[in-house]
């Protein structure tokens, strides 16, 4: 314990001069070693039986035991990070990542579609930008990129068609191996890993460091004034996703200003810019409404990555036994997500007549565009009909995911039984329907998950969207089998 709050784990965020990586790399055995004896006693204590024990002694060993719970998860985190950060930040050779700034205007499963590309590179602690480009840049696959079948079936060739569609899956694994291929064989790179990141988390590591200023002329030029020239964690989502499309019709410079944004960002975070317990609070909301996720190329690296929300995975270690979730990919071709406000809720518990338990994903779509949208809003925001999809109207792929061996029984929008796609992706089970809402309308869609053999407390992931998380995601309702929803 002493090793642990010995260390200053601020001193991982990056700085203008790198970071001194040596004490946490020299403390990682150290640390490791503690946290092992901590969840040795834990088990020990909690193995004893204390029924029939004195008040005086169970009192005691009650308060020890939760003492021990408290610590356990935070000393294997720390272990971990004392393990991972000091190579992944480049202390033995440098490290290049894919940065994936995802668009939540045009959603995709992980949040947004990655429309620009930053490259990162780590050297013993100091970060910097090697290269920007664009998904668009990278253009068309053919053949595609190989996918494995469960999820080619379900989200189609496209995903390794277009860097624009490598997340149409929730599983950030794929995705970042997807891309990352795609990198190498029009890059002629063989990258170490990838970060996918969106301007909400963004914000969060504004409201630490303070706003930012674009420095590239060419950049300052295409925004001639109308855009903001200084970014803060205020107006950098309503920047992004919505007033540069207003003023940047060309997609590419679009995507130049994006990745302009990223690169000034990312360069205040490297220059120590900030207080370092804002910023790690900044990035760990991000982390922790699954705005920010991480994949490695280092097999070894990542079994560990994949024991954290940070992996972005849909299944193993990092996933709740009783896991649901709530995914979401544009089907309007265009920017209408941004207008799109979407609740989820869980209802539940049900046992049904043979035992098992019944869990009711409930998804509430509201198209919130103006009655004008067709007219008012840009045709790039609105696809202006070259997809099929009548301009202002928002049109969406709504997935629902069940724990590992559960069933998907029935889907409902409005109240009304319809058909859906019944897939599985690693052993869950998958639902997906589209739903098109014109401005100002709103569906609810209901799946109705049977089967489920897990008994711990039902949880639900979902594609980050313009909105904070905890406005998504409703509290779980109870109600009793056979009873309205």
């Amino acid at each position: 314990m002493k090793v642990y709050e010995s260390l200053k784990w601020d001193k991982l965020m990056p700085s203008a001069g790198g970071t001194d990586l040596a004490p946490i790399r020299n403390a990682a055995p150290a640390v490791s070693s503690a946290a092992q004896a901590v969840r040795a006693s834990a088990q020990r204590l909690n193995g004893i039986d204390a029924s029939g024990l004195l008040p005086q002694i169970a009192g005691p060993l009650t308060q020890a035991r939760q003492q021990l719970s408290s610590v356990v998860d935070e000393l294997d985190t720390a272990s971990d990070a004392a393990s991972l950060a000091p190579a992944m930040l480049g202390s033995d050779k440098p490290r290049r990542y894919l940065l994936l700034v995802q668009n939540n205007a045009e959603a995709r499963a992980t949040g947004g579609i990655p429309g620009a590309l930053v490259v990162l590179t780590a050297d013993n602690g100091k970060i910097s930008i090697s290269a920007e480009t664009s998904a668009t840049e990278l253009g068309r696959f053919i053949p595609p990129v190989s996918v494995d079948d469960e999820q080619q079936r379900i989200y189609t060739d496209r995903m390794g068609t277009f860097m624009q569609d490598v997340n149409f899956t929730p599983d950030f694994p794929t995705s970042a191996t997807t891309a990352l291929e795609m990198w190498r064989q029009k890059k002629g790179e063989q990258l170490d890993g990838a970060i996918s990141i969106d301007p909400v988390a963004l914000g969060y590591i504004l409201d630490a460091t303070g706003p930012v200023s674009l420095q590239d002329p060419p950049v300052l030029a295409l925004t001639a004034g109308k855009l903001p020239n200084q970014l803060s964690g205020k107006n950098v989502v309503k920047t992004l996703l919505s007033d540069v499309y207003a003023q940047i019709k060309d997609p590419k410079a679009q995507d130049i200003y994006f990745a302009s944004v990223a690169k000034e960002i990312f360069g205040a975070l490297s220059s120590g810019k900030g207080e370092a317990k804002s910023l790690l609070a900044g990035v760990g909301k991000g982390v922790e409404e699954h705005r920010v996720l991480v994949w490695s190329a280092d097999n070894t690296e990542q079994t560990v990555l994949a024991k954290y929300t940070l992996s972005g995975s849909i299944s193993g270690p990092s996933v709740p036994a009783a896991q649901f979730g709530a995914y979401f990919n544009d089907g309007t071709g265009a920017k209408m997500d941004y207008y799109v406000k979407r609740t989820v809720q869980l209802i539940e518990p049900c046992t049904a007549a043979d035992g098992y338990r019944t869990v009711k994903v409930r998804i509430t779509s509201t198209n919130t565009a103006p009655a004008d949208a067709a007219t008012s809003l840009p045709a790039y925001v609105t696809g202006g009909g070259d997809f099929g999809v009548p301009p202002g109207t928002a049109q969406s792929n709504v997935i629902a995911y069940g724990p590992a061996q559960s069933q998907v029984v029935t889907a409902t929008q409005d109240g009304n039984k319809v058909p859906f796609g019944a897939q599985q992706h690693d052993n869950r089970p998958v639902a997906t329907l589209s739903v098109r809402l014109a401005p100002g309308q709103s569906s609810t869609v209901e799946f109705d998950f049977g089967k489920i053999v897990q008994h711990t407390q039902p949880q639900v992931v979902v594609t980050p969207t313009v909105e904070s998380v905890d406005k998504v995601v409703l509290p779980t309702k109870s109600e009793t089998c056979g009873a309205a929803g």
